[in-house]
């Protein structure tokens, strides 16, 4: 007999999550892809690794701050865990540098440069001074630290030169800095092509900035701080004005990390740290420049588009491609589209005409994240002004989209729209719109379901799958779960969907059983973000025990250990990195009925118990099909896929037969589509072509 609660069963969250990083970093040494693709990567390799640090390690800094030993199954201790992410990044420093040197010296052979103030031409430098007079020296802030002058207030990511200074006339060593305001570029753009990192041309202009004091050293810095907000919802009266009062408190949480300048002056490194107080195994020096998540300033350059990849225009395919009403075409049949290889479009036009239609009388929806200037929210601030009842649920919790959202619901509740802030203790993440229309004195109802965000924006980059539909059975759990968000209700089960905290993951582990019931009969495909929860691995594995085949596609986390002897033995377990970021959540159980379902939410335990979620079935055998075969698509990719190992970590499946790249793939299936509809507009030349998807590979 197994123990399932053995701690070798289950490999770390925060060791997964950094093997899913270093996958990210890997993509930018890939000599194949174009340069500013490579340099693409290293800048979500370090924004993902600052949001790391200011979620995960500072929580777990907090743990051991109060006596919490060991969180999760696999029963690390805090402490270790600390210790191996310490050594984990300080070991992959060497391969980030090492890839910013490399693409920035094949940049520099097209032509492309980025350098600094004291390696660049005395014309660039002319230029350069004239950008530091005009618009530097005005903004930045030079702070001197001494008896008089206090260490000042660091905000999380604030970038600074930190300075050792000399007296002309005493001669005596003073410290101080110089604040980089973030309305300064990071890099000054000296000509089309030459960009100067900003601390480079502030540090040569030091002793005009401290006059009367010769510089001695100096080194930039960026400071890492606990960002996670800890809002108590029961003792907020007004919750808006709490989560105002909790993105202020960010900006003064603990230091947990120092990013520095390396080997800079240690009188330097200890000024700082004498004020930080920020362990010394938690200082981390580097050799390139610092905030490369800034780099997508030079990675849009739109005169160095041929070292990029060209770009994918979405899509708009049928039954969405004609001038039809959407609410004619979806009452026709339901419609399933995939992002970003289809366009977003029909989902903004779906709230877009909504709100301009006479016979609308209500919209309803869920906004997690959305962009600062969102075109939906711009419906529904339009259609709640011409008297439509419009109910918002703005999550005002959805990490670092805060600000952003506190703005959209201000804007929404001035328009007279019913806005709702959240559900007390949980998170609302699930992804649905719904639109009422009054028809012959009846009232029909209309669904848009998605795996991702009302993000236009994100919905270019972000692979994701919207669902169209005008079901009876999905529009009375669609009503009914509004009625939950808005108000009061003991019962939060649906019939056709499913909710969490209550329903979707007993109803995922009940089809996991089922198949576990057919033995090596039985089949499961789950593709999503994360797998932490331990009751879910848990049925997984007696499942694999039973023979049942298990095929996992986890971008990201990953706590299942595959491959052990009785126990997961039947599970692979494979990570897609590529040009998209991978999104959506699809699940395959062969033997259950309907045996396709889309959902918000990945199998982890803050969205199957801490979150509010839809898990939708499609019904629809076209559109099961379809999410089917793009699931198989995926699971024979062979040029962009990882596989993960026994021992947690992962091996880059190499391309040995017939090359499968499933995002090119997917993008020339639909612009086939596209061409065939553009020589012959006649539906059924696309429908035979949509009939044989994929066959080809």
């Amino acid at each position: 007999m197994v123990d399932m609660n053995n701690p070798e069963l289950y490999l770390n969250r925060e060791i997964s999550w950094l093997h899913f990083n270093t996958r990210v970093l890997n993509e930018s040494l890939k000599k194949e892809l174009p340069l500013l693709e490579r340099l693409k990567f290293l800048a979500i390799y370090t924004t993902n690794l600052d949001e790391f640090y200011m979620i995960r390690v500072a929580g777990l800094k907090q743990l051991l701050s109060a006596g919490i030993i060991t969180t999760g199954n696999d029963q690390q201790t805090t402490m270790e865990q600390l210790r191996e992410i310490r050594e984990y990044v300080t070991n992959e420093k060497d391969i980030l540098e090492e890839s910013y040197n490399d693409i920035t010296d094949e940049l520099a052979k097209e032509n492309l440069f980025i350098t600094k103030y004291s390696e660049a031409d005395k014309e660039i430098q002319i230029k350069a001074d004239e950008f530091f007079y005009s618009n530097i020296l005005p903004v930045i802030v030079p702070i001197a630290v001494d008896a008089t002058h206090p260490f000042p207030h660091l905000n999380n990511l604030s970038f600074s030169l930190a300075v050792k200074l000399q007296d002309s006339e005493s001669e005596k060593i003073k410290y101080g800095m110089i604040r980089i305001p973030r309305v300064l570029p990071r890099f000054y753009k000296a000509s089309d092509n030459v960009y100067i990192p900003i601390e480079s041309i502030v540090r040569w202009h030091v002793e005009v900035i401290f006059p009367g004091y010769t510089l001695i050293a100096s080194a930039p810095f960026i400071v890492t701080r606990n960002a996670d907000m800890n809002i108590e919802e029961e003792e907020a009266d007004d919750f808006m004005l709490m989560m105002e009062q909790g993105l202020k408190l960010r900006r003064k949480g603990a230091f947990v990390r120092l990013a520095i300048k390396k080997e800079a002056d240690p009188d330097i490194i200890e000024f700082l740290n004498s004020h930080m107080q920020i362990f010394q195994k938690d200082i981390y020096e580097y050799n390139i420049p610092l905030n490369l998540g800034a780099l997508w300033q030079i990675i849009g350059n739109k005169d160095f588009l041929h070292l990029s990849l060209a770009p994918n225009t979405p899509k708009i395919l049928p039954p969405f491609n004609t001038n039809e009403s959407i609410f004619s075409v979806i009452d026709k049949g339901d419609v399933l589209i995939a992002h970003p290889y289809e366009s977003f479009d029909p989902v903004t036009s779906f709230l877009q005409e909504a709100s301009k239609d006479p016979k609308v009388i209500s919209i309803r929806m869920t906004l997690y994240r959305v962009e600062k200037n969102s075109p939906i929210v711009q419906a529904l601030i339009n259609a709640a002004s011409e008297g439509k009842q419009v109910t918002a649920m703005v999550e005002l919790k959805a990490r670092f989209d805060e600000e952003n959202n506190l703005h959209w619901a201000k804007a929404l509740e001035n328009a007279g729209a019913h806005v709702i802030y959240g559900i007390t203790g949980f998170k609302v993440h699930a992804k649905l719109a719904q639109v009422i229309r009054q028809v012959d004195n009846k009232l029909k109802f209309y669904m848009h379901f998605g795996t991702g965000n009302y993000n236009a924006s994100s919905a270019k980059i972000y692979t994701d799958v919207s669902f169209f539909t005008s079901r009876e059975d999905y529009a009375k759990d669609s009503t009914a779960f509004f009625h939950i968000l808005s108000g009061f209700s003991k019962n939060k089960k649906l019939e056709k969907l499913s909710m969490s905290p209550m329903q979707i993951k007993n109803r995922v582990i009940t089809m996991i059983n089922n198949e576990s019931d057919k033995g090596d009969k039985g089949h499961i495909i789950a593709k999503m973000n994360s797998i932490v929860d331990s009751d879910v691995i848990k049925a997984l594995y007696n499942a694999s025990s039973k023979g049942v085949k298990i095929e996992l596609i986890v971008r990201g986390i990953c706590c299942l250990r595959p491959g052990v002897k009785d126990v997961s033995e039947n599970i692979t377990v494979k990570s897609i990195i590529g040009r998209y970021l991978e999104h959506a959540r699809i699940f395959y159980f062969k033997h259950s009925s309907p045996n396709i379902f889309i959902s918000s939410a990945d199998w982890m335990p803050r969205n199957l118990e801490r979150r509010l979620e839809l898990m939708t079935p499609i019904e629809e055998k076209a559109l099961q099909k379809k999410l089917f075969e793009i699931l198989q698509l995926q699971l024979n990719d062979n040029m962009l896929s990882w596989s993960l190992d026994n021992d947690g970590k992962y091996t880059k499946i190499q391309n040995d037969k017939k090359a499968i790249n499933c995002q090119q793939m997917l993008d020339e299936y639909i612009n086939r589509i596209y061409k065939t509809l553009k020589k012959d507009s006649s539906s059924s030349k696309a429908d035979q072509l949509s009939k044989k998807l994929f066959k080809d590979s």
